[in-house]
């Protein structure tokens, strides 16, 4: 994210008039284009999303989306997590454009274009809108961070490697190998 802000903040009005043949989040009323994720990426999307679903649809918990799904947070703020999850109490929040409100889950995989973003300004949206977990998967070095909401914001519960399992704390019960989701 440039550091000057805008002078006129766009709105999700804006956002949703940006063409389907592009991918962009809004972020404090600015249009940030996304670009395509790298295959690690997406391999990692792709294993760690069917784990959740596997997980989640079985029980009967909720809804898992993958990117690109638009949360719409505010008037100034939609994000493409890479992977979210609403509970079955909330499915109120998901619409056939979209989901209204925060996830109960979000899970964003490192890239060197958006590292930062996650990290820092995107890290503090989903505090701020209520996002009670929140995972933040590296891929240099191969580690997941698992994020839990406090009172002042988000604090880093555990950082699992190689040789570790994942754990939720919005699923008790799931259980995934680190190393599976990064194995080639």
């Amino acid at each position: 994210m440039v550091n000057q802000k805008p002078e006129t903040k766009f709105t999700v009005e804006d956002y949703m008039a940006t063409s389907d043949d592009e991918r962009w989040e809004l972020l404090d009323g600015e249009l940030i284009r996304l670009h395509t994720p790298g295959t690690l990426h997406q391999m990692i999307l792709v294993k760690l999303g069917c784990r959740m679903s596997e997980f989640i649809d079985s029980r009967g918990l909720g809804k898992v989306f993958a990117a690109p799904t638009d949360v719409v947070l505010s008037d100034n703020d939609v994000v493409e997590p890479d992977l979210l999850f609403v509970s079955a109490e909330r499915q109120h929040i998901i619409t056939p454009a979209n989901i209204q409100g925060s996830p109960d889950l979000v899970v964003e995989i490192l890239s060197p274009g958006t590292a930062g973003l996650d990290q820092g300004y995107k890290r503090e949206l989903y505090a701020r809108h209520g996002v009670k977990e929140y995972w933040i998967v590296g891929t240099d070095p191969d580690a997941v961070s698992l994020l839990l909401l406090q009172d002042n914001g988000y604090e880093v519960v555990e950082t699992l490697g190689v040789g570790e399992t994942l754990k939720s704390f919005t699923f008790p019960g799931l259980s995934i190998e680190v190393d599976d989701i990064f194995a080639p």
